[in-house]
């Protein structure tokens, strides 16, 4: 009898379904100036360029505009996106989402929150956010962080803070102006205040277009600190890389490094 030829692909005899991407549900709360055309991407593509076009399959929820609230288990993944409103405002979609929040959490997936997002999560789970006293946060910050051993420059633009992280939560970050920067939330949620989607030209358009809302000393001074910025980029991709594998649940939780 003649002998069956053995494979000579032996790799293709097993596993050859593709691995399945991890989907990643987009919460849009707010969009880039419109008069900003082209030259800076939306919101939620700033994301996509951050955690890279092919690491996820992304769905958006452009909540802000009115899309309605999806389920949680409309993805694997979850991430809220900065606004220019704030969490404490009445807008018809903020307790919906924030009912959403609380029912990611209960079920166990993955959730990210950046700026607002940091904020209406806090908020959702029990935190309070207010108007900073001293101000804005602006331009290139430095922030302390408990898994990194030195300062990490990030991009900020914000008033409002976090006061008051919601019980429970686990303090990962701090700058001179901002106490609560990042937070951890069981071992399926991380916020964090500054913006890792940012980069100079994204924060220069903003100045350009909504500055106006912040005192000149303070622009001037946001302005100047986007002269030497370079080293942000770095940052990014740093933390890019620790909420992409977040995002997949290939890490169970960012625990302070010893």
């Amino acid at each position: 009898m003649r002998k069956k030829a053995a494979s000579t692909h032996p790799e293709s005899d097993v596993n050859t379904q593709p691995t399945k991407k991890t989907c990643l549900g987009i919460l849009t709360c707010g969009h880039a100036p419109v008069e900003l055309g082209d030259s800076v991407a939306d919101y939620p593509d700033l994301f996509v360029q951050m955690l890279g076009a092919d690491a996820f399959d992304y769905r958006f929820f452009d909540i802000v505009g009115g899309d309605p609230i999806p389920e949680p288990g409309a993805c694997d993944a979850w991430l809220i996106t900065g606004s220019r409103h704030g969490v404490y405002e009445d807008h018809p979609w903020i307790a919906p989402l924030e009912a959403l929040v609380r029912r990611i959490h209960e079920e166990g997936r993955p959730l990210v929150g950046i700026c607002f997002g940091h904020q209406l999560v806090a908020q959702a789970l029990g935190g309070r956010v207010e108007k900073h006293a001293g101000g804005w946060s602006v331009g290139r910050v430095e922030y302390r962080l408990d898994d990194a051993a030195d300062a990490v420059p990030l991009m900020a633009y914000h008033q409002d803070q976090v006061i008051e992280p919601p019980p429970g939560a686990r303090v990962l970050g701090e700058s001179d102006v901002c106490r609560y920067a990042a937070l951890a939330i069981g071992d399926t949620i991380r916020t964090l205040q500054p913006h890792p989607e940012f980069d100079v030209s994204v924060v220069t358009g903003l100045l350009d277009t909504r500055g106006k809302a912040i005192p000149p000393e303070r622009l001037a001074a946001a302005r100047a600190s986007l002269e030497d910025a370079a080293d942000v980029e770095h940052a990014r991709a740093t933390v890019a890389d620790g909420f992409r594998a977040f995002l997949r649940g290939e890490v169970a939780a960012a625990e302070p490094a010893a």
